[in-house]
């Protein structure tokens, strides 16, 4: 998420061996490019990370409690007040933003994991592709939810069926979980970046105890995907929901399935 320096916590001297035998620093920048650079970073934590935060643990975990629930948050958040600024604003041009400038920062840095294995310049080379899957998931998952068939907007009630109906087949599924784990270790190492990048924590015990901070709140961003991605698989069908329907049964060739659209045990 926020913009990197190229090299892990560690000792000055395991630091200095992981800039000169790995990857090279990223230009600090002057005028413009400095300004870009911190608004890359600091887009990354607020608002991006903010509504990734928001759109894993809280959102997508009611559908854990089932179609109801889910119906009702994304009723909420339909409803507020200016929704189409609030997302413009506080989240389609940020994550443009972030997106495109990271692609630039990517093209202007120096990844060598293969000469150079250092930790480093595979953490920097990690964030660099999980960012541009992440990018990608997003742009589908917004053009399918938004874009096509029914504008959960006006019926939110059809939320969890629209989104139960694309993880019922096997390859979108494996996508959605490629897209949770890129863009949940983008948004949790790329509070670590942000944090030593800003100055916030130093130190190199310090740092070392964040990062783990942070692969624990990566884990658990993950494991509330999982649940919520598990409860879209589980639920049965909506019985009134054909086209889903359908979609179930051409996924589950293999086997036959019961009379309420489920594969049979």
């Amino acid at each position: 998420m926020a913009s990197a320096s190229s090299t892990a916590p560690g000792t000055n001297s395991d630091l200095s061996k992981m800039v000169g035998h790995g990857v090279a620093p990223l230009r600090a920048g002057q005028g413009s490019s400095f300004v870009l650079r911190r608004l890359h970073s600091l887009s990354g934590i607020v608002p991006v990370g903010a509504f990734l935060f928001e759109h894993i643990l809280i959102s997508n975990s009611t559908a854990i409690s089932g179609p109801d629930a889910y119906a009702r948050q994304v009723s909420f958040l339909a409803n507020l007040p200016l929704v189409f600024f609030l997302e413009l604003f506080g989240i389609w041009l940020p994550i443009l933003f972030h997106a495109l400038y990271g692609f630039y920062i990517w093209y202007r840095g120096d990844g060598n994991t293969t000469s150079y294995p250092w930790s480093g310049n595979w953490m920097y080379t990690a964030q660099r592709w999980t960012g541009g899957v992440a990018f990608a998931y997003i742009l589908w998952h917004t053009y399918t939810m938004r874009f096509t068939g029914i504008d959960l907007h006006d019926d939110p009630t059809k939320s969890f069926w629209k989104v139960q109906n694309e993880v019922m087949h096997a390859w979108l599924f494996l996508f959605y979980v490629v897209g949770l784990v890129a863009a949940s270790w983008h948004f949790a190492y790329g509070i670590w970046l942000f944090s030593a990048k800003w100055g916030i924590v130093s130190g190199d015990k310090a740092q070392q105890r964040l990062l783990k901070v942070c692969l624990v709140f990566f884990l658990v961003l993950c494991g509330a995907g999982f649940a919520s991605l598990y409860s879209f698989r589980s639920r049965p069908l909506s019985p009134d929901d054909q086209p889903n329907r359908a979609a179930l049964q051409s996924s589950h060739e293999a086997g036959p399935t019961a009379n309420d659209g489920r594969p049979v045990q």
